[in-house]
C-alpha cells in the first residue's frame, strides 16, 4: 500500500507554472515580513506572555476575582448583565438587522428582477436582445454603486442627514446588502433552466406570471440562504455600526473597551455569536421546509 502511494505520488502531474507559482508567493511572503518589519517587535516573549496572563485574568467578572470557580456565580453575574445592558442592547441589535435586511432584501430582489439579462429576453438566455442590455445594464450598475459604498461609509452619510438615530444604521446596512442581495439573486435566475420559462411564454403567460410559477419556486431555497446570510451579516455589522452612538451591542462593547473591562466586553461580543448562531439554526429549518414543499 505504502509502495503504491509512493507511485501515485511520483506519477502526480507536474506543472512548472504551479511551482513557480508558489515560490513566487514564499518570496513575497518573505518581502512582507522582512520589509513590513513584522518581525521587529520591542516586546519580548516574556512580556507577551506576561499581556495574555493579564488579558485572561481580566476575563474574570471583576466582581468574583479573587473566588473560586462557582457557575452560580457565574451565572448570577450573566443575568445582571443581562437585565442592566444585555436585553436592550441585543433587542436594539436584533430590530435593527432585521430592518435592515427585510428592506434590503426587498430592494435587492426587486432590481434582481431587471438585473437578469433573461428577463428582458423572454427568459432565453441564448438570444439576449437590445431591451434586454438596456433593461439589465442600469439596474446592474445600481447593484454595483449600492454594494461598492462600505456600510460605515453609508452610516456616516446618513447620520449627517437624518441625525444620531437608528435609521442610518438601518438605511446604511438595507442600502448595502440590497446591492449584494440584488446581484447574487440576478445570478440565480439567469443560471435556472430555460425551458419551463420559455414554455410559459409560448402560451402566453406573462413575465409576472412566469416569476411567480416558474421562477420563484425554482430559487427560493436559494435566495432564502442568501438572505439569511446577509442577515447573519446585518448582525455583525449592526454590532460594529453600534459603536456610532446607538445603544447596541457594538455600543456597550466599545464602552467596555474604552474602559478595560474585558469580561463585559467578551460578554456582549459572545451575546451577538449567539444571535448569529441562532439565526443559522433558523436559516436551516426555513429553508429544508421550503426544500420539502418545492
Amino acid at each position: 500500500m505504502k509502495d503504491h502511494l509512493i507511485q501515485l505520488y511520483r506519477a502526480r502531474p507536474k506543472t512548472n507554472f504551479v511551482r513557480l507559482s508558489l515560490l513566487v508567493m514564499a518570496l513575497l511572503i518573505s518581502y512582507t515580513w522582512i520589509g513590513g518589519g513584522f518581525l521587529s517587535s520591542n516586546n519580548s516573549i516574556i512580556q507577551r506572555t506576561e499581556n495574555l496572563e493579564r488579558f485572561v485574568g481580566e476575563l474574570k467578572p471583576y466582581e468574583l476575582r479573587g473566588e473560586s470557580f462557582n457557575i452560580y456565580s457565574y451565572l448570577s453575574w450573566a443575568k445582571t448583565m443581562m437585565a442592566e445592558k444585555g436585553w436592550q442592547a441585543a433587542e436594539t441589535t436584533l430590530a435593527i438587522s432585521v430592518a435592515a435586511i427585510v428592506l434590503g432584501g426587498i430592494l435587492g430582489n426587486l432590481l434582481a428582477i431587471p438585473a437578469s439579462r433573461n428577463f428582458a429576453s423572454n427568459f432565453n438566455r441564448d438570444h439576449l436582445n437590445l431591451s434586454a442590455l438596456l433593461l439589465a445594464g442600469p439596474a446592474r450598475l445600481l447593484l454595483i454603486f449600492l454594494r461598492t459604498i462600505p456600510e460605515y461609509v453609508w452610516a456616516f452619510l446618513l447620520l449627517s442627514l437624518i441625525g444620531p438615530n437608528a435609521w442610518p444604521l438601518v438605511l446604511a446596512l438595507a442600502l448595502h446588502n440590497a446591492g449584494i442581495i440584488g446581484k447574487l439573486s440576478a445570478e440565480v435566475i439567469e443560471n435556472l433552466p430555460d425551458q419551463p420559462q420559455v414554455s410559459l411564454h409560448s402560451t402566453g403567460a406573462s413575465r409576472l406570471q412566469i416569476m411567480l410559477t416558474a421562477v420563484l419556486p425554482a430559487a427560493l431555497a436559494r435566495l432564502l440562504l442568501f438572505f439569511f446570510y446577509r442577515w447573519e451579516t446585518c448582525v455583525r455589522e449592526a454590532t460594529i455600526l453600534g459603536m456610532l452612538g446607538i445603544v447596541s451591542l457594538g455600543f456597550w462593547i466599545q464602552d467596555a473597551r474604552a474602559r478595560n473591562f474585558y469580561d463585559e466586553m467578551i460578554f456582549f461580543i459572545l451575546l451577538g455569536a449567539l444571535i448569529v448562531v441562532i439565526g443559522d439554526v433558523i436559516s436551516t429549518l426555513v429553508r429544508t421546509h421550503i426544500r420539502r414543499i418545492f
